[in-house]
């Protein structure tokens, strides 16, 4: 780890200094303060698996799936939410492991594609909540990502609802940056087939990544990993050329084995990818979305709910088809 951050280092300071990356708002590396990444243990799937040892597909799921270190979500469901997270990274700094994270919680969110509407009651609902989120957390180490989809979901909104939700944003860094000094948060950009980095560069920055420790790409999507890293760092160009600075980025690979087929709600023939680790194009290649979790009542998932498990959607995506 420290051989990787030392060329780093190197490699950045031979850079000119508009596309030096911007420190981090925090000095401590969450990576370096546990020992490898955590695996939730009330997965979806890990319950699924639990709960049907003899389904034949149970094997399967539990090997390929269920016991991949990959994101939790927060949201209205966690219950008092100071509690759920810091229940959460309390577990897995008990066992030395890095935790994932994910708050999808904006006001108006997922406004103009529907599946997953819902969200805080108001713009100061979602600060207290965000607020208490972080401070769950607290002098703890994790890796949050911050709001999948809220910079790309602007297609129906007004200026004002725009500059609304990324004061929400940068509202939410805020306290990160305040309350959860070992955490590193990437607020999430969205995906190459969704809008141009050049826009997404602007987003970022006016929702104020900056403060944050990066950005994040491809959550519960499907295009390859070689597709984001090409993005990511288009939209490092922008943010260097046009601010002066650019950030480290995470890509989800829980689905994109198979890359994408064009859909982006429960597709059919698709496939898990590389698990999570350090790397592999870009800062960390993370498993955001379960893979089996359905994307909404759509696709190969018709007749489900967003988040819900459907092991035959599972077990397909770990052969491919």
């Amino acid at each position: 780890m420290r051989s990787r951050l030392l060329a780093l280092a190197a490699a950045l300071s031979a850079l000119p200094l508009a596309l030096a990356a911007a420190p981090s708002a925090h000095a401590a590396d969450p990576t370096t303060m546990t020992n490898g990444f955590y695996a939730d243990p009330d997965s979806s799937a890990k319950r699924w698996a639990a709960a049907n040892p003899g389904d034949g597909r149970a094997p399967a799921i539990n090997a390929s799936v269920a016991n991949t270190p990959t994101a939790r979500w927060f949201g209205s469901w966690s219950g008092t939410i100071g509690t759920a997270t810091g229940a959460y990274v309390g577990a897995a700094d008990a066992r030395d492991k890095l935790p994932l994270l994910v708050a999808y919680n904006i006001y108006h969110r997922d406004y103009c594609g529907g599946h997953s509407a819902g969200g805080a009651s108001s713009p100061s609902a979602y600060a207290s909540w965000i607020a208490q989120f972080a401070g769950g957390i607290a002098g703890r180490p994790a890796v949050v990502v911050l709001e999948p989809d809220s910079l790309g979901d602007y297609g129906c909104m007004t200026q004002a609802q725009i500059d609304e939700r990324e004061g929400m944003l940068t509202g939410a860094l805020a306290e990160f940056n305040r309350q959860a000094p070992n955490t590193w948060v990437y607020l999430d950009a969205g995906n190459p087939g969704w809008v141009n980095a050049a826009t997404m560069a602007q987003r970022l920055h006016e929702a104020g990544v900056r403060q944050a420790h990066g950005f994040s790409l491809n959550v519960s999507n499907y295009l390859t990993t070689a597709e984001n890293t090409a993005y990511g760092n288009a939209v490092n160009r922008e943010l260097g050329a046009r601010y002066g600075y650019t950030k480290p980025f995470v890509v989800d690979t829980s689905r994109n084995g198979n890359g994408s087929n064009g859909q982006w709600c429960n597709p059919s023939g698709r496939r898990i990818g590389t698990p999570t680790r350090l790397g592999g194009g870009a800062e960390m290649l993370l498993w955001i979305k379960v893979p089996g979790e359905s994307d909404g009542n759509c696709g190969v998932g018709a007749g489900s709910s967003a988040g819900q498990f459907l092991p035959e959607v599972a077990y397909k995506m770990i052969y491919g088809y």
